[in-house]
């Protein structure tokens, strides 16, 4: 046994890492680089080493590691050195050693595919995805969803477009509006009404076919807006310890969102060449986009460089905003945006607000700005809106406003 292999052992409770053994330290350090802790970068090396172990136990090299190998290892029962006496690891476990495979994958030392289960779409979906992010400007968050609807459809319209009849497409949407909620009903809708017009478009099906598909009713804006008051508003922007790196992103997150009425997924696409400073200024690309530059209001800014200068890991990535736990990158939804406003809205003891999502605080700051005497267009144009009539909505909150152009009830004798 090597003088390396007996250090192996000492250090990681008599399990020899073997042909793995000479490039745990460089992903050690590369783990490190990404903001894992030393407990973290431990655990990793337990695993790596307890992968190694069982390679030699079986006879095999890094040159045999394989999809098969890993699963193989995965679901072995433990009898290993060290203790072990598991029925099975854990996915997390497994998970490491996973990511340590990855890494020999990129250094050109094995070739094992890591997307087990990829989907493949038919022709025409990748077609039609392409078509409207080339043409349409939809981001590619929508084009997914709209690609994943298509897919659900499939099965009832059929393989070959140039069948589809009025009937059929009808048949569709009433069989997913009648299993699913109006609104994932209107999503189908919406899509296949773009799937049929490129289909159309490419002479693959008869032209005006997306005519046939059923309109759902949506009385979208019938309700007033959900809003917070202005000092729930401060109370959920407080929320958050400015003391920790977490605090300092999620008060910053939450100022963009209250104070010029950003969408989550501005958040999750925001890069750093989109600030400023010089003239205090934020770009924003939106829908279909649609790039502006807003205003950058005093504490917005102040809240921005206190999270550039102290929370901010120094990592070359373009997005503004980075997860915290380790490996240090980019949000990947806008889901964990309105994470962080629900958790907020809990840690300031608001009970059952009217919305936990990230768009309660762009209404909040649009009800605010029209209170303040904003006029609709200036609300149309921070809130970015396609149309004036949806910036209206807003103005039902405004009783003041309502009140001198309310008509009186007629009386019980007057005719109709």
């Amino acid at each position: 046994m090597t003088d390396q292999e007996q250090g192996f052992e000492a250090h990681f409770h008599f399990l020899a890492p073997g042909c793995l053994g000479p490039y745990i330290d460089n992903f050690a350090a590369e783990l490190a680089s990404a903001g894992y802790t030393t407990l973290s970068i431990d655990n990793y090396q337990q695993s790596i080493a307890h992968f190694g172990t069982w390679l030699q136990y079986k006879g095999a090299g890094i040159g045999d590691i394989n999809a098969e190998v890993l699963a193989a290892f995965a679901g072995h029962r433990c009898r290993c050195p060290g203790g072990r006496r598991h029925k099975k690891l854990s996915r997390k476990y497994v998970a490491r050693v996973w990511r340590f495979v990855h890494y020999l994958n990129q250094q050109g030392l094995v070739d094992v595919a890591q997307n087990k289960a990829e989907d493949v779409h038919p022709v025409s979906v990748v077609e039609f995805s392409d078509w409207m992010l080339r043409h349409r400007g939809i981001s590619t968050r929508t084009i997914d969803r709209y690609a994943r609807l298509i897919i659900s459809l499939l099965p009832m319209l059929g393989n070959n477009p140039a069948l589809y009849d009025a009937a059929g497409v009808r048949q569709a949407i009433e069989s997913k509006a009648s299993r699913y909620s109006r609104g994932t009903a209107q999503g189908f809708a919406t899509a296949l009404r773009a799937y049929l017009r490129f289909l159309a478009s490419q002479g693959q099906c008869r032209s005006g076919l997306e005519a046939a598909v059923p309109t759902l009713p949506q009385w979208k804006l019938s309700t007033l807006p959900r809003y917070l008051v202005v000092g729930d508003v401060e109370r959920v922007i407080t929320a958050y310890d400015a003391d920790t790196c977490c605090g300092l992103r999620n008060r910053a997150i939450l100022l963009l969102l209250a104070r010029l009425g950003l969408r989550a997924g501005d958040i999750v696409n925001m890069r750093m060449e989109d600030v400023d400073w010089g003239e205090g200024t934020l770009r924003v690309c939106g829908k279909g986009r649609r790039e502006v530059r807003l205003p950058l209001p005093q504490d917005v800014g102040n809240a921005l460089l206190a999270y550039l200068e102290q929370g901010r890991p120094p990592v070359a990535i373009d997005q503004l905003f980075l997860c915290v736990p380790a490996p240090y990158r980019a949000f990947t939804s806008s889901v964990v945006v309105s994470g962080i406003v629900r958790n907020a809205l809990a840690r300031a003891g608001i009970a059952n607000p009217p919305s936990k999502g990230a768009n309660l605080l762009r209404h909040s700051a649009a009800t605010s700005m029209l209170r303040a005497g904003a006029t609709l267009d200036a609300i149309s144009s921070v809130l970015r809106h396609r149309s004036l009539d949806t910036t209206a909505h807003y103005a039902k909150v405004d009783m003041n406003m309502l009140q001198p152009i309310t008509q009186p009830w007629p009386e019980e004798d007057t005719p109709c």
